[in-house]
């Protein structure tokens, strides 16, 4: 008895350890938006733990969930597929933020009916999903909804649905099971073929995962934490942009003007208080208000995917360049004179309503200095996404508003401030080169999402190299612009600022020789994304010395001696008698990257990697076409297999039944395992003991 539940255990373990995944399925729904117009609903359910990536995702980073419907004269797609809010996280592998979907998602294509005839239409859907431990290489799954013909007179039934068909058909994960029936749905699930067909019934909705309502996951609260920390960041941020307004000629003169007008105005001295007050809270709300219009015009949800999209990075891009050179004197942004003469007349009126147009009246007439400041926290909160506008504006109207209120309650105080003079045109030139430093950054977003190279790492950070030098030669009194003041002499406050910006032109130079630069990880273009890729000199690798590589073979993580071919692979492991280590990956597989950086560097793992062992690399989303005499259909799944990311796919679930990636395996020079495959393992001491049974069950056969 006791052998026969020891076999059953082991029997339990191979499984887990052989598991294929299929974590996510799709289900269809039609409704009826008018006469013509059908709204087509895709419906993901996603099994707990796993994260579908969102249809606009950086360049680096992981495959989009990407729509295509087959064209026909029978209907037109009108606009693009729409979807739901979802998730956004900065990822620390990829160095950006993505956005993806847990639990359950639903997207949206809306049609135009052109006839009356039945017809179908057919939708394929490529996704990528991922959990805590492993990512699953690119599927492909299609969807097809049925509508049924109608009469003439569609208006009776404006609403009802119409009959849905779906059928699945994956290219990389086979279905498992046989043919089932589920009463309690009636849902009919047959098998045939390797394609599944749904047959709902007209009205019924969508299968709902039982588990999509679950909340405060621990992932779910680890984005809500993440989320949280990126909107105290906006807040500060704008706070500190909101003091820098304060220090510019257009609104540091108006503080003493304003609180005396309060304070000589009013009858008693809790009055100006309140009244200051009041103007304070009314400068916020007017800039409140208007972060709340940006989230209102283009909707909370789409202000992130607009971070992502080539031209709105194109055209912060130009707003900050504009923003720039007014602040370095080019010329002025203001709104038209008529505006403020009449904002200034309201302000006559007194009272609740006369505070109001003061505040208003600020807002307006120093437009010149705060608009490019407010402009530019708009565009970076609206990169957030979400409530971030709005909260970027509350910290920037708090920080403008404070002043009034305090001097208000302690009128003595504006005896410390300091005179208005030549200073105050410096803060702008600060910022205007800020400005211009910062505008670099949208134009890499873009030219990263095209795949240009042509504002590559070494590129982008010359230019910074220039623009910080630039600032630094401005402090030094060296370089005069418009509207400076004549300078005698450069005060200590000046100079040391200009020590730590000279500073900070030093600690960027290194970065074009392969430097991490980690003070400003996530602004320049990553490693990888340069001319090279070693550093400015430096080809060959890390240690600049050369490495002799066998046929067939190239470098890859630490420069490691990689195979990306099992063939080649295992022909150079029995010409020098080593042990063998699959490694399915994926270029856009988040774990992999964590495995490759962080346990893999540990000196005695990537000693063993390095002497030791020979590594073939095995990526299943490599999307290069195999040669056509190389294309085949797989035993396993049925279906064709067209590129070199899917050939490996099928060889890591024909003879290892798994579909996840990362995956390591230890074989022989005959292809025979030398101990249990490994996922996912973060623990290095757990990671090196694996590497060395496997090597030391190879040295004693």
């Amino acid at each position: 008895m006791r052998l026969f539940i020891t076999g059953i255990f082991f029997l339990i373990v191979s499984f887990a350890q052989s598991q294929i995944y299929d974590p996510v399925s799709f289900k269809p729904d039609v409704q009826k938006i008018d006469d013509t117009h059908y709204a087509l609903s895709i419906h993901a359910s996603i099994e707990p733990g796993w994260h579908l990536y969102a249809q606009n995702v950086p360049d680096g980073g992981p495959v989009p969930t990407q729509f295509e419907f087959t064209t026909s004269d029978a209907y037109e797609l009108n606009g693009s597929v729409s979807e739901p809010q979802g998730h956004v996280v900065d990822d620390p592998i990829f160095e950006m933020r993505i956005k993806y979907f847990s639990d359950s998602a639903e997207f949206q294509q809306v049609i135009e009916r052109k006839t009356a005839e039945a017809f179908s239409v057919k939708a394929s859907v490529e996704f990528m999903v991922c959990n805590d431990e492993s990512c699953l290489p690119p599927t492909i799954k299609e969807v097809v909804f049925e509508l049924e013909a109608t009469a003439a007179t569609l208006n009776e039934e404006a609403t009802k649905p119409l009959q849905k068909t779906n059928e699945v058909e994956e290219q990389t994960v086979p279905k498992i099971g046989d043919a089932t029936k589920s009463e309690s749905t009636e849902v009919e699930v047959v098998n045939a073929e390797e394609q599944d067909t749904l047959t709902l019934k007209e009205g019924d909705q969508p299968i709902k995962n039982p588990n999509s309502d679950l909340e405060n996951t621990k992932a779910e609260q680890e984005e809500e934490a993440s989320d949280s920390r990126n909107l105290i960041s906006i807040f500060i941020l704008s706070f500190l942009g909101g003091f820098a307004a304060l220090l510019t000629p257009c609104v540091f003169p108006m503080i003493p003007m304003t609180v005396s007008f309060f304070t000589k105005q009013s009858k008693t001295r809790a009055s100006g208080i309140k009244n200051a007050l009041l103007y304070g809270l009314f400068i916020i709300v007017i800039y409140v208000v208007l972060g709340s219009v940006v989230v209102a015009i283009f909707g909370a949800d789409s202000l992130n995917a607009l971070s992502t999209n080539v031209w709105f990075n194109l055209i912060f891009f130009g707003l900050l360049l504009v923003f720039a050179f007014s602040f370095l004197g080019a010329f002025e942004i203001v709104l038209p004179s008529s505006w403020a003469t009449k904002i200034d007349s309201q302000a006559d009126r007194g009272g609740l309503v006369g505070i109001f147009f003061m505040a208003l009246a600020l807002a307006i007439v120093s437009f010149s200095c705060t608009g490019p400041i407010v402009g530019t926290l708009l565009v970076e909160s609206a990169s957030q996404g979400g409530v971030a506008p709005i909260v970027g504006m509350l910290g920037f109207s708090m920080a403008i508003a404070l002043p009034f209120a305090l001097f208000a309650a302690f009128p003595g105080w504006l005896n410390s401030l300091p005179k208005s003079g030549g200073w105050l045109n410096t803060v702008k030139v600060v910022l205007g080169f800020l400005e211009l430093a910062l505008a670099f950054k949208f134009l890499s977003n873009a030219d990263l999402v095209l795949q240009l190279h042509l504002l590559e790492r070494e590129t982008f950070l010359a230019i910074w190299i220039a623009v910080f030098g630039g600032l630094a030669l401005y402090l030094f009194g060296k370089i005069n612009l418009p509207h400076d003041s004549p300078l005698a002499h450069i005060s200590v406050g000046r100079l040391s600022l200009g020590l730590f910006v000279l500073a900070f032109v030093v600690y960027l130079i290194p970065g074009l020789w392969g430097a991490p630069l980690q003070w400003i990880s996530g602004f320049p273009p990553p490693a990888q994304y340069s001319e090279s890729p070693y550093g400015v000199g430096n080809t060959k690798g890390v240690s600049g010395t050369s490495i002799e590589l066998p046929p067939h073979a190239e470098l890859g993580p630490l420069d490691l001696v990689t195979f990306k071919d099992y063939e080649a692979g295992m022909a150079y492991a029995k010409k020098v008698n080593k042990p063998v280590m699959l490694d399915f990956t994926g270029y856009a597989c988040v774990n992999c990257r964590k495995m490759e950086e962080r346990v893999w560097p540990e000196p005695q793992v990537q000693q063993v990697l390095r002497d030791e062992l020979i590594l073939i690399s095995l990526y299943v989303d490599d999307k290069k076409e195999l040669p056509e005499a190389e294309q085949y259909v797989s035993e396993t799944t049925g279906k064709k297999i067209t590129t070199i990311g899917n050939k490996w796919s099928d060889f890591q679930i024909k003879h290892y039944k798994a579909n996840a990636q990362p995956y390591y395996v230890l074989i022989n020079t005959e292809g025979e395992n030398l101990n249990d495959p490994r996922a996912y393992d973060p623990d290095v001491d757990s990671y090196l003991s694996w590497l060395q049974e496997g090597i030391k069950n190879y040295n004693n056969k």
